[in-house]
């Protein structure tokens, strides 16, 4: 497993941490290598499903066979005993739609990278306080880019992602960015429904690959 700061790293690297769930075994595996082959090192599963878990080690065994670099996280983690399941199942960073002081405290003994969502200033506050490095706003729609550039130089050391609402057009991109997000979530709008239901994986990875090339085409102006 790699170290915190190496796992921020990759993911600010990347500018982007794509996620998503799907109740199908199958599915799941074959949209994260549609991830990979596009060009991504790092995934969020979210838990969202009583198939999470199941699935969510299904995907480890193959990630650890084909692709031994991709960091493969878990969203939606909301108490103590989904952090204790899902690190016992090999996750590699744990997310959350808040701040949970017992995952922070469980995640910190075991010395994992935890990101928790926050939308207030004292919410991250605790959060930042309790050991976290890596914040994710959320919900970004109701946030909007002029909160992050409001509260950026308040935490010097803290990186942000924003997850919610992040459309895959340049302008939605850019606008965050400009605010001073290191990453952006991407989900039902990158990954939809549509396309896992109809086991579209080339338009998955297609439309990554472009969101890719917004993020290295912005971060080069």
């Amino acid at each position: 497993m790699k170290s915190i700061p190496e796992s921020i790293e990759i993911i600010s690297q990347q500018g982007m941490l794509p996620l998503y769930f799907n109740t199908d075994e199958n599915v799941s595996i074959e949209v994260l290598r549609a991830l990979y082959s596009a060009g991504i090192r790092a995934v969020e599963y979210t838990n969202r499903g009583s198939e999470a878990l199941v699935n969510f080690k299904k995907m480890v065994e193959i990630r650890n066979i084909e692709m031994p670099e991709m960091l493969l996280g878990i969203g939606t983690i909301k108490n103590e005993s989904q952090a204790k399941d899902f690190h016992d199942a090999g996750a590699d960073f744990f997310i959350s739609p808040g701040f949970v002081p017992e995952v922070a405290a469980f995640l910190k003994s075991k010395n994992a990278f935890y990101a928790p969502g926050c939308m207030t200033p004292t919410e991250i506050i605790a959060a930042e306080n309790a050991g976290s490095l890596f914040i994710k706003l959320f919900p970004g729609n109701i946030l909007g880019p002029d909160f992050m550039s409001s509260i950026k130089d308040v935490f010097p050391n803290l990186t942000f992602m924003v997850t919610g609402g992040v459309d895959t057009t340049s302008a939605s991109i850019h606008s965050w960015f400009s605010a001073g997000v290191s990453a952006v979530g991407m989900g039902s709008k990158l990954i939809t429904k549509k396309r896992m239901n109809e086991g579209d994986y080339a338009a998955i990875k297609n439309e990554t690959e472009k969101v890719i090339d917004i993020i290295q085409t912005y971060r080069k102006l």
